[in-house]
């Protein structure tokens, strides 16, 4: 992968949906739950105001509306600023 985001951004991949709710019903693709953590792919180099915290691989939780949705060699991924990510777990 050669993208690299610009300024105080990253690109972080989601976990997954679960498949399966706890008793074991199939969860169609309509009704589940937007994932709100990820796993970092890249960062941007950051600003002379923001110094960069994350880094590539690390497991973050984010807002349930924030980033951008895109698609690179046919992966979903969200991109986002620094400032949209809440915690580093």
């Amino acid at each position: 992968m050669n993208e690299k985001p610009l300024s105080a951004r990253g690109l972080i991949l989601p976990t997954p949906a679960d498949e399966n709710t706890a008793g074991g019903l199939i969860i169609p693709d309509t009704a589940k739950e937007k994932p709100l953590a990820g796993k970092v792919i890249a960062v941007g180099p950051g600003t002379s105001e923001i110094k960069m915290e994350v880094k590539v691989g690390d497991q973050v939780l984010y807002g349930k509306y924030a980033g951008q949705e895109i698609n690179v060699d046919g992966a979903d991924y969200l991109i986002m600023k620094q400032q949209d990510i809440l915690a580093i777990i």
